[in-house]
């Protein structure tokens, strides 16, 4: 029987095959990390003896092993996590695993086809195609870490997706898929996200983030005040709530304050104070540009670390 043809002389046969060695490829370097009750997630082999899996999954310290594509399984030590990525970093000593080939994820275009690689334990292997569903830029997880890159592909959720490698079609690994993101579909880690973030837990075993202590809200200053205080057409964001004892009482930050500059970079909405608790800024002290009952006050403030970080 003839093959359907797609033009060029490439045929339907030929992008299935192709597709076939891809997913391949990628399962020689897959594995199956078990580290949560009843069912394991996928890890890739993304460096020599380290695995990188989705940090929600991981549900213990000790005791995880993980299942090799040729059905051994070896114990595996966490070497750390960020639930703000949900990456996590596992070691493994003396494994023979390929490791994963990587590519990247700024090449990747709206609706290519990629494809999802994963390993469910005694579930089996698993592959699915799709596109990229949708691409944008720098944008922060609801736990307030930075993802260079937005990925939502188009996929179908398998018992055991998150971790999974998401494959483009040269076969190269592009980033990792969670589901522990957004509860509407999965989105992918770009690979340029994981190494860094995977630098960082082989070395401290956590991403520290900043942390003030309090409730904020963007606010329009009226032009009489910003006329007094010279403040050209700056807005600023207003202060709801501050935690007892944290960075910012210490400080002396009150409720109400209006908070209009942090390190010399203008406040005027919620994501440049987000800019500011950047790993870089934990423990650093900076100047803080308020109102205060009509006044500008200035004072100083040390970022604090985000609880929770040290998990």
């Amino acid at each position: 029987m003839e093959s359907t043809s797609l033009g060029n002389n490439t045929t339907l046969v030929e992008v299935s095959d192709s597709l076939a060695r891809h997913v391949e490829q990628a399962l020689q370097s897959t594995v199956a990390v078990n580290a949560r009750e009843h069912m394991p997630s996928t890890g890739v082999h993304w460096q020599q003896g380290v695995i990188v899996t989705a940090a929600h999954t991981v549900k213990r310290d000790e005791d995880i092993t993980v299942s090799l594509p040729d059905g051994h399984t070896i114990t595996a030590r966490l070497a750390g996590l960020d639930l703000g990525t949900d990456l996590a970093a596992l070691r493994v000593d003396s494994v023979e695993l390929p490791v994963a080939k990587l590519g990247n994820s700024s090449t990747l275009k709206l609706g290519q086809l990629v494809l999802a690689v994963g390993h469910g334990g005694n579930r089996g292997q698993f592959a699915g195609l799709g596109i990229v569903r949708e691409l944008g830029g720098v944008w922060r997880t609801w736990r307030g870490a930075q993802i260079e890159r937005f990925i939502r592909p188009d996929l179908s959720l398998y018992p055991g997706f998150s971790g999974s490698a998401l494959v483009n079609t040269q076969g190269l690994v592009v980033g990792i898929n969670t589901t522990g993101l957004s509860r509407r579909s999965p989105l992918t880690i770009p690979t340029s996200t994981v190494h860094t973030v995977v630098a960082e837990l082989l070395k401290k075993g956590r991403i520290a983030r900043g942390f003030l202590g309090v409730g904020l809200q963007p606010v329009c200053l009226p032009d009489s005040l910003k006329h007094k205080l010279n403040l050209a057409g700056q807005n600023g964001v207003i202060l709801l709530g501050v935690e007892p004892d944290g960075p910012a009482d210490k400080a002396g930050f009150l409720i109400g304050d209006v908070l209009l500059k942090l390190d010399g970079k203008v406040m005027a909405e919620i994501s440049d104070v987000q800019d500011i608790l950047a790993p870089e800024y934990v423990g650093k002290t900076i100047k803080a540009s308020l109102i205060r009952a009509g006044n500008s006050v200035e004072c100083s403030l040390t970022i604090g670390e985000r609880p929770g970080s040290k998990d």
